[in-house]
């Protein structure tokens, strides 16, 4: 009995390149999300370009290291001498950041935790609706509200003669950071693998001991994430602080004494200084100034990550 063999001949080229080719629709999305992607770099860079552009004249005639950044004088619309010193500024502005995020962060954390972990689906559901309803109330409304709930509540609890002060302010910002806090912190949260809970809890572990010695672990990379863009949330807030902190230019000694930001400085005073002067120069100086100040704590954010990461 003869068998015959076939020869298979060998697949053509051009029908493994129609296999390989991706489809028309993919391609499009592909370079849709490159777009995306290079645009935004695109468009920090001509923010950067504009912000320099603006503050340049004042940088190369009449900035002077020592006044801007060492000196709390700050008398831009004086007629005897001007001064453009953002010490005072810039204190307040850490200040507020600081003392707000010591509220926001565990705060958030704990949120997230208790939302992701031991909170119900249905309870869980309204939760997250009542945390996206605080991230969509106006800057303003947090500013009327530090006015007039925080103001004279803090003026009755620790009997101080002004309640628009440092620590009303970290009250409100530490309020508005929150629902990013605690967002953020329950996504990197959920994000753990279902795996490593079945692993624990089959060993014995409790839900409590499953939740800090296996998730944080875990999720720190996210959290971290989570808390340091409540620092940069609460870096560029401008209109609540404005209307919190008591407006004055001044180191505070407590959190119990009105300061200003460089944000409130920049809203306040741009509108009432002519284009072009030097006043109108200086505070994109300090918009300057602010734009490095957060290219540095998300510079030092991704090198922390990445470095627990590894």
């Amino acid at each position: 009995m003869e068998m015959k063999i076939t020869e298979t001949k060998p697949l053509s080229m051009e029908w493994r390149h129609k296999k390989s080719s991706k489809p028309k629709s993919e391609k499009i999305i592909e370079s849709i999300i490159k777009v995306g992607g290079f645009s935004s770099i695109v468009l920090i860079i001509a923010i950067l370009f504009f912000i320099v552009k603006e503050s340049a004249p004042f940088l190369i005639s009449r900035f002077d290291f020592n006044e801007f950044f060492l000196s709390t004088q700050w008398n831009p619309a004086s007629v005897v001498e001007v001064k453009y010193g953002v010490l005072a500024l810039l204190v307040g502005t850490l200040m507020v950041t600081f003392i707000s995020m010591l509220i926001a962060v565990p705060l958030g954390l704990a949120c997230a935790f208790y939302i992701s972990e031991f909170c119900s689906p249905q309870l869980r559901e309204i939760y997250k609706i009542l945390i996206e309803f605080l991230a969509a109330i106006p800057s303003v409304v947090w500013g009327f509200i530090a006015i007039m709930m925080i103001n004279p509540l803090i003026i009755h609890t620790f009997d101080v003669p002004v309640g628009l002060n440092i620590l009303n302010a970290s009250i409100i910002l530490a309020l508005m950071s929150l629902p990013l806090i605690v967002s953020i912190g329950e996504d990197a949260l959920r994000a753990v693998p279902e795996t490593y809970r079945e692993a624990a809890e089959g060993m014995g572990a409790t839900k409590w001991e499953v939740a800090t010695r296996v998730l944080l672990p875990a999720a720190k990379n996210g959290l971290m994430a989570a808390a340091l863009l409540g620092v940069g949330r609460a870096l560029g807030e401008t209109m609540a602080v404005l209307m919190a902190t008591g407006h004055a230019i001044q180191i505070p000694s407590s959190i119990f004494e009105p300061g200003r930001t460089l944000t409130a400085t920049i809203a306040a005073e741009l509108g009432e200084s002519p284009k072009g002067g030097e006043h109108y120069q200086a505070l994109f100086a300090i918009g300057l100034a602010l734009f490095i100040l957060s290219f540095i704590v998300n510079l030092s954010a991704d090198y922390l990550i990445r470095g627990r990461k590894k």
